[in-house]
């Protein structure tokens, strides 16, 4: 994505216009990782405003050399990162107080799909729930590489480390979601 150096270099002395029109710029295609990566609609657009407001905050450190988007995917990969540790805990509280019952779990669903659909929906969602389980250090690196379509050479400078470990970690994710479609369960630690 080409951008122009001198709103980078304007953002980074803190003018608002530059930092807003890089995130007009951005928001598509981060939105789109962000939703990826959480799986749900309502808590990417969270995640996203989190992800910005970090940036803004941290903009005098952004060094306009460096890719602004590159700067801000490592920012929203780790309110991603954020974001499933607070889920992880939100799931043990739940299960403390016995909300994962299928009676509560039927709260508030809608009416069943049509039989043509039921299969097509429960693949999707084994695949959706098998993608979120995976740990963070396999999913950041599938999701930039394969839905951002980001060279391992991006997704090392996003993620902090080298091409080979975003290579390594790539074949990994993919072996353990093959692995989970395959057998019907989670990926596993």
């Amino acid at each position: 994505m080409e951008q122009d150096t001198r709103t980078e270099v304007r953002a980074s002395r803190g003018e608002r216009v530059a930092f807003t029109a890089l995130m007009t710029m951005t928001k598509g295609d981060l939105y789109r990782f962000v939703r990826r990566y959480v799986g749900d609609e309502d808590e990417a657009h969270d995640v996203l405003q989190e992800a910005y407001a970090s940036a803004w905050l941290a903009i005098g450190r952004y060094d306009p050399a460096r890719p602004f988007d590159v700067w801000l995917r490592s920012i929203a990969v780790n309110k991603c990162r954020d974001w499933g540790r607070r889920r992880a805990v939100r799931r043990v509280v739940r299960g403390v107080m016995g909300l994962d019952t299928p009676e509560a779990a039927s709260v508030g669903e809608d009416a069943p799909a049509p039989d043509t659909r039921i299969d097509d929906r429960r693949r999707l969602t084994a695949a959706a729930r098998a993608l979120a389980d995976l740990p963070d250090t396999l999913k950041s690196p599938l999701l930039l590489a394969t839905l951002e379509e980001r060279s391992h050479a991006e997704v090392a400078a996003i993620l902090g480390i080298s091409a080979k470990a975003v290579e390594t970690r790539i074949a990994r994710a993919r072996q353990r979601l093959t692995e989970a479609l395959a057998s019907g369960r989670g990926p596993g630690p």
